[in-house]
């Protein structure tokens, strides 16, 4: 009853205010009078509208931000060299080399690899080579690096045996291209062993090893220690690279022993990853082997021991596994504990650069190597790709 002598009550008030702004437009002969005794009736709209129950206030809730971040790895990049020749360039200036990939690397918060060689147009001093059967170097155009940028690099190591290739100045003006371009690096000792960056309300800390002449030096692991603790301290993720181990197909398999090929230590890895994470890191991207190598978790860290190569054009052997790789996208929390994730297998050929492999042979050579040199690992890889937590 209460409810219907409210709902008559608003509906005739409203009526007549109506009523009389009707009259008021079309002035129907009403004398002044009349508008007079109008106006002196009364209207129940004031107080009907002052008996409606308060209204609740609608707040406009912002989108919720992401609790977790996408943090891309991949492996070895060399996107074509003049040296020793130009006709060791791909066509059409390389732009075509990464365009199956970026719509996935441009898709994470952080994308990662790893950048074989020097970004220089012409001169530097070779380095020399005891022998130049095994020993190449590799110098890319300068306008190459705009082929990173487009396709969403944010930092790469410069700790592996080809940093160096061109000297000095290769390795200056390196920096200069990447510095130009906003892309972050480490890996060089004495002068670039870390960088801390932020994006998008994230502070990162990067740094990169190798056992190669000026890189920060993989096998003294103290000091490794010491530079990520560091960064731990500065940084909400702190990513680790490494250039390391044996390499080929013949050394897929994790010894978790120090490595040595064609007489040179390659360090320990598996001591080396499970160090650095002791001393704060939150995620190990390896490389270096050109094949790939099996992946754990190790204190809820994401460890992978090789990502093989990636994108690398024209003097590299890509035959059988060395011609397939991961894409390793990572979810972990923002203070770096692995969520889960998923694996994208990609594979190359002389004449093109990576494209998405959809016989996912990476992928399932990843499984297998997981399974057989970690079998405690409480990493699950399946075969649809998906990374998860046992």
């Amino acid at each position: 009853m209460i409810k219907g002598t409210f709902r008559d009550s608003l509906i005739g008030g409203l009526f007549l205010v109506l009523a009389i702004l009707v009259v008021a437009v079309l002035g129907f002969g009403f004398s002044e009078k009349d508008e007079m005794a109008v106006e002196a009736m009364p209207v129940p709209l004031v107080s009907t509208l002052d008996s409606l129950p308060a209204m609740e206030q609608v707040d406009t809730v912002a989108p919720a931000k992401s609790e977790t971040l996408h943090i891309i790895g991949v492996g070895d990049m060399m996107l074509g060299t003049n040296y020793p020749s130009k006709n060791y360039l791909p066509a059409n200036g390389g732009k075509d080399l990464l365009a199956d990939v970026e719509p996935i690397l441009k898709g994470a918060d952080l994308t990662f690899g790893n950048l074989e060689g020097t970004i220089l147009d012409k001169g530097g001093t070779v380095k020399r080579c005891n022998n130049p059967d095994l020993c190449y170097a590799f110098r890319s155009p300068e306008s190459y690096v705009k082929h990173f940028t487009n396709a969403g690099f944010d930092v790469v190591s410069l700790a592996n045996n080809h940093s160096g290739d061109f000297g000095p100045s290769g390795r200056k003006r390196t920096k200069e291209v990447l510095d130009q371009e906003g892309i972050y690096y480490a890996g060089l000792a004495g002068s670039d062993e870390s960088v801390v960056f932020e994006k998008d309300g994230v502070t990162y800390g990067f740094c990169a090893f190798a056992p190669n002449r000026g890189t920060v030096d993989i096998r003294n692991i103290s000091r490794a220690k010491q530079i990520v603790s560091q960064l731990a301290q500065k940084a909400d993720i702190v990513i680790v690279s490494f250039h390391g181990g044996a390499e080929g197909a013949k050394n897929q398999h994790v010894p978790r022993r120090t490595e040595k090929y064609y007489g040179e230590n390659r360090g320990d890895v598996y001591k080396f990853s499970h160090a650095v994470i002791d001393a704060g890191a939150d995620i190990v991207f390896g490389h270096g082997p050109h094949v790939t190598r099996a992946a754990e978790l190790y204190k809820d860290r994401f460890i992978i021991y090789s990502l093989g190569n990636f994108c690398t054009y024209g003097r590299f052997n890509l035959r059988g596994a060395a011609g397939i790789a991961p894409i390793i996208d990572l979810e972990v929390d923002k203070d770096g504990t692995f969520v889960g994730g998923k694996v994208i297998s990609i594979y190359q050929q002389k004449t093109h650069g990576p494209k998405v492999d959809g016989s996912k042979r990476a992928l399932k050579k990843l499984i297998d190597l997981t399974k057989q040199d970690f079998p405690e690992t409480e990493l699950l890889i399946s075969s649809d790709g998906s990374l998860s937590k046992k």
